[in-house]
Parts: structure tokens; sequence; C-alpha cells
């Protein structure tokens, strides 16, 4: 893929979208309009009205009465975020209008599409206590036959913001980051992004650990084809420039996939909206989205297991709604009770007063069939999702966060990964226990494991057949090798075995990365046809 998004999450049609300009139809027109430069940029500010006055800003923030008041051309030899109003008699005309000028001094050819972040000369700190978002411009350039530049015109542009995430993936060398497309007045704005559809929350995720590069993007794009809900992907390779001076190769920062996040929006996982006045059924019972995340202590909005509960949870947040009021807490905890009581009862899978009743069991099944058939070294405990909808079950999914999957990952007592054999629930029991025991239980129940065992069976002749499964690797890494050069002329690490926590293979290229995947998968596959009969 060279670029494009890798697949559609769930049932939503991409319709076509436009794309996204720094500048909004509206009273403003920039010249010439975002993109980088050679030297210095003039900027020519116009209206359509004659008698109005334009006011700007080069401070990230949007313009008011008092702004500066554009009489001639500006010229710019910095990075520069310009935003402009319309004012008429010192009132507001309209909305604010903006563009982003990154200078650059050469020019370098990809035929991967590239991501332009410029910081203003700040550094975003990997701190988890110092993860304030920091104002930056976007640019992004889509390559089209095959080829684009630095100094192509962009695809989209807009403002935006953006700060190091992860927990020890923010400790590599080459870091993931959250971005978040915002409009001249600083609120969200809506962007398509690489034949993605418009939102403005994106996760720039660095494969690292991860040297074929494509372990997240196969299994999103697989369980999206074994009906998981999955986020949309695409390749990009990235610049970053926080030095201040002009955007150069030492900004240059490698492959990356460029990932739609969890939220509740209409092109991704589209739920009711839970509003705070929601307090009392039937609005009450969804939607919600949460998530177990093993051993992490500092959770935005935590669901406790209530006190005297036994066989309950721990380490579970609520993503959605954001924030709740308390009848909305009450209410989740309470429905998630009664799944676990139904999981501990004497008749588990009784259609009625059993799990069936409260889980949508199908998907707990292909999550299953998902983190054995990768081995994923956090799979049940941590970027766990689930969700429950206003008229659904609890749900689980969208999946989340599998590069260490496929013979990346630790060798250690209670959580290994990395054989072709042996159950990943079973290795990692003691995190289980730290979390809840609901896969356990469930994979023990011979109506569950029945289901289980004629899902694989069904899914060995489709999507996981060894053919197919090859294919999609070749589908996926297809375009890939030059930018995957570049990305290990930048990060030489693909001999290195010990990556921060993770044991990694140590093929001496890309593609024999990418052919350790393959080998490793048709392995575990081989061994999971011993154990589902």
């Amino acid at each position: 893929m060279r670029g494009g998004a890798s697949g559609a999450g769930g049932s939503i049609a991409m319709a076509p979208e436009q794309p996204c300009e720094a500048v909004p139809p509206g009273e403003i027109v920039f010249a010439p309009g975002s993109g980088t430069f050679q030297g210095s940029v003039t900027v020519t500010l116009s209206s359509s009205k004659a008698t109005d006055e334009l006011r700007y800003t080069t401070d990230h923030t949007a313009p008011t009465a008092t702004s500066p008041l554009y009489t001639a051309p500006l010229t710019f030899d910095t990075s520069t975020d310009l935003r402009a109003q319309v004012f008429a008699q010192g009132v507001a005309v309209g909305a604010p209008s903006g563009a982003v000028y990154v200078p650059r001094s050469g020019d370098a050819t990809h035929d991967l599409s590239v991501l332009v972040l410029d910081s203003f000369g700040k550094v975003p700190s990997a701190d988890v206590n110092e993860r304030d978002y920091l104002d930056v411009a976007v640019l992004g350039l889509e390559a089209e036959q095959g080829s684009t530049s630095l100094g192509a015109a962009p695809s989209m542009a807009a403002q935006g913001a953006f700060h190091v995430r992860g927990q020890s993936s923010a400790r590599y060398d080459k870091k993931p980051y959250r971005l978040e497309l915002r409009a001249a007045t600083t609120d969200d704005r809506d962007c398509p992004m690489f034949g993605m559809p418009s939102e403005s929350d994106w996760v720039l995720h660095a494969p690292f650990p991860d040297k074929s590069l494509i372990r997240n993007a196969f299994t999103y794009a697989l369980g999206r084809d074994i009906g998981l809900a999955a986020p949309r992907s695409a390749f990009v390779e990235l610049y970053l420039n926080s030095d201040g001076q002009g955007l150069d190769s030492a900004d240059y920062q490698g492959v990356y996939l460029l990932v739609e996040t969890i939220k509740n929006q209409k092109s991704r996982l589209n739920l009711q909206q839970l509003k705070p006045a929601d307090t009392a059924l039937p609005a009450l019972a969804g939607g919600y989205i949460f998530k177990f995340e093993w051993q992490v202590m500092d959770l935005e909005q935590p669901l406790p297991c209530p006190a005297g509960q036994s066989n309950c949870w721990n380490f579970m947040e609520v993503v959605d709604p954001k924030p709740w009021v308390p009848e909305q807490q009450q209410y989740l905890t309470q429905h998630l009770q009664q799944v676990v009581d139904a999981l501990h009862s004497a008749t588990p899978s009784d259609p009625t007063s059993g799990y069936p009743a409260f889980l949508d069991v199908d998907s707990f099944v292909n999550t299953v069939i998902i983190n054995e058939l990768t081995r994923n070294l956090d799979a049940y405990v941590r970027s766990h999702y689930l969700y429950k909808d206003r008229d659904g079950k609890v749900t689980a999914g969208p999946l989340w966060d599998f590069d260490l999957i496929a013979g990346v990952g630790a060798g250690s007592a209670n959580s290994s990964n990395l054989e072709t054999s042996g159950f990943q629930y079973e290795a990692s029991q003691a995190r289980l226990t730290a979390t809840a025991d609901w896969y356990p239980l469930l994979i023990a129940d011979p109506a569950f494991k029945t289901r289980l065992v004629a899902r694989y069976k069904e899914l060995r002749q489709g999507a996981l057949a060894d053919a197919q499964i090859n294919a999609r690797i070749t589908t996926l890494t297809t375009g890939l090798a030059g930018g995957a050069t570049r990305n290990f002329q930048k990060w030489n690490n693909l001999t290195t075995q010990r990556i921060g926590f993770f044991q990694t293979p140590t093929a001496d290229t890309w593609e024999g990365q990418v052919t350790a995947m393959r080998t490793w998968l048709t392995a575990r596959l081989a061994w999971l046809d011993t154990q589902w009969t």
C-alpha cells in the first residue's frame, strides 16, 4: 500500500470527501496557500469585501479586534501559523481562517505519502507527566502515482496540536504521537486523512520493535474481515521539524502507521451518544466504551470494582462517555456485575441467565481467535477495549495495539508469547488474575469452546488459510520497500535482539523480518490446528 487507508471499520461506507484545506471556504483568501517553502514566502490576504478590515495573528490564537491590521503582504522566513479574521466596524464577520507555512532547506522524493509536522521550535516531552499538547502545523503530501516530494502541494493542511503517547513505546528513540487537528478558532477540526474519513483525532503509531512495520495494520485488517471492530490505518513517512530551523533530512522519522483513534463518532465506533442528562433507562443503557489497562495506575476515568464484590475486575477505564455522571457509572457497574455473576454461575451458558444474555458471544469468540493466533503479549488485559450500545450487549473490541505479536514480545514466565506453541490466555494467567477472569471462564465453558472451534475451522477455510494470510502480508508490504529502506537507515535496529523490554527477530533485512513474521504465523496456525479440532 502506498499510504492509502487499509480498509474500512465496521460497516461504515467511505463516501468521497473534499481535501481538507487550511483555509475553509469563506471571507478570506491566502495566496499562496499552506505548504512548504524555501528561503522566504510572501503571503497576500484578501477579502471578498473591499471595506472589510483584515486582522491576523501568528501566535496560534484566533485574531481579535485588537490584533495587527493587515495592510500589506506578509513575508515569513520561519515556520508560521497564520490566522486571519474579517472585521466590520470592530465586529468579527464569519469564522477565522488559517494557513500554515513550513520552511525547507532542500527537497526529498518519496514513494509513500508523507506527513509533515512542524512544532515551531518546541520539542515534545516523552515524560508521562509533561505531555501537554504542543501547537503544530500539519501538512499531508499524498503520493500520486507512487511519488510525492517535500515541495509538493499538500493534499491536506491544518493547524493542530500533538504530544508523545504510549507507555513502554514512549521510551524508544522513534516516538509515537497523538495528533489533534484544529481550526483557526482552536476548536477541533475534522479532516479526511490519506483516504480515511474526516475526524480530528489520530494516532501516529511508530513501529520499532516491530521491524516488519506491518503487525498492527495486519491485525486491524484481519480483525475487520472476520467481523470485529478495528480502526482504519494508512502508512506514511513522517517528518517532524522541532528545532526551529528549516525542514531537512534530519527531521525524517521513518515509516509510521496513521491510525484512527477509538471514539464514539459516526465514522468510527458509531454508538448512541450518552449525554449528562441521560440518567434513566432506556437512554442510560448506552453507549459505553471501556477497556482493561493492566498496571496503568493513572487511569483518567477508572471504573472500580464495588467494595465487597467477589470475582470482580481491576484496571478498568471508561473511555466514553467522558465526563460521565454518577447514574451512568452506577449503571455500567451494575451491568458488569451481572456479567461477572453470569460467568461464575452454575449454568454460565444458559441463554437467559448466563453470559449469552449479556455478551455478544461471537465478538468474544473472534477476539480469542485473533489474540491466540497472534499471541498478543497484552491479550485480554491491556489496551483491551469493549463497548455496549444502548440496545446491545457487551461486545469485544475495537482491536487496539498489536505490535507485540507474532514473534515479538517477552519470554518471562507470566507473560511469554514468543513460542508458536501454547495458549496466551494460559501464559498470561497471572495478569488475568489481576484484571478479570472473564476469558479463561469463557474458554473453559463447553458451549463457548464448541463455538470457538467451529469458528476457527470455518476461518481456516477463508481468512485464516495459509494462502490468505500470506496474501494479506504481501498486500500490506507492496510499496513499502523504499520506505522501509529509509526507515532502517534512520533507525538501525534490524539485528538488535532486545529492544526495550522486548525480544525481536534479528534478520538483517526488512524482507527477512517480513519472512520471519510469515514463518511464525504459519507455524502458529499449524499448532492451533492440533488444539482446536
